[in-house]
């Protein structure tokens, strides 16, 4: 074989080479990619069942509606920095409302009740399902945009068999949203807080 045939044939089997090196590397940055995706998620997951063991163990035993929202509001407050909690219980024809002192938000309990009448609530238990500021406004709720512009609102429903209790209105500054993770994370329990809620009113009924 001739220097000119021999070196052609080397150019082919590095051409050859590198080509398989650079195809060997895209298998390898896919599989890292894929590695890392994977330990993500499986994180989030231990912190989503880590959140929810702590809140169960939290509200373990309370028979008090009062101190069961309490712990419960409080739980949801660490979970979501920055965040105000309160909570509205349908309570025969009307909704009684249970907020925590110290919230980062200055929004006076009148404003809310302004806010959320016994018409929107009912709009919202019937929905059934998490809603932002839009929908609400959609629903029928009236509030001062100065009193809603620098706040990030959602709602969470309050479930036991298909029959609502009434919901969590959860609010932050617009600046700390209220992530998707951490929303579904206070979603995951709901039934079990919306079932021990039940199981207290049923007893303050009966108390009554």
């Amino acid at each position: 074989m001739d220097a000119k045939n021999r070196n052609q044939r080397m150019r082919q089997l590095f051409k050859k080479l590198n080509a398989e090196r650079k195809k060997q590397a895209q298998k390898t940055d896919v599989l890292c990619n894929d590695f890392v995706a994977a330990h993500r998620d499986f994180i989030k997951t231990l912190h989503a069942l880590s959140f929810a063991a702590n809140f169960y163990e939290s509200i373990s035993g309370e028979i008090e509606l009062a101190n069961l929202l309490d712990t419960a509001g409080q739980a949801i407050k660490e979970q979501i920095n920055n965040a105000n909690v309160v909570f509205f219980l349908k309570w025969q024809n009307s909704f009684k409302l249970h907020m925590f002192e110290n919230n980062p938000i200055s929004l006076e309990k009148q404003d809310l009740e302004n806010c959320f009448t016994a018409e929107l609530v009912n709009h919202i238990c019937r929905a059934n399902k998490q809603c932002g500021l839009e929908e609400l406004l959609e629903m029928g709720m009236q509030a001062n945009p100065v009193l809603l512009k620098d706040v990030c609102v959602f709602t969470v429903p309050l479930g036991q068999f298909g029959s609502s209790l009434g919901f969590i209105l959860i609010y932050c500054p617009s600046q700390n949203k209220i992530s998707t993770e951490n929303l579904s994370r206070i979603v995951s329990v709901v039934p079990g807080l919306s079932k021990a809620i039940a199981t207290c009113q049923t007893l303050l009924q009966i108390v009554e």
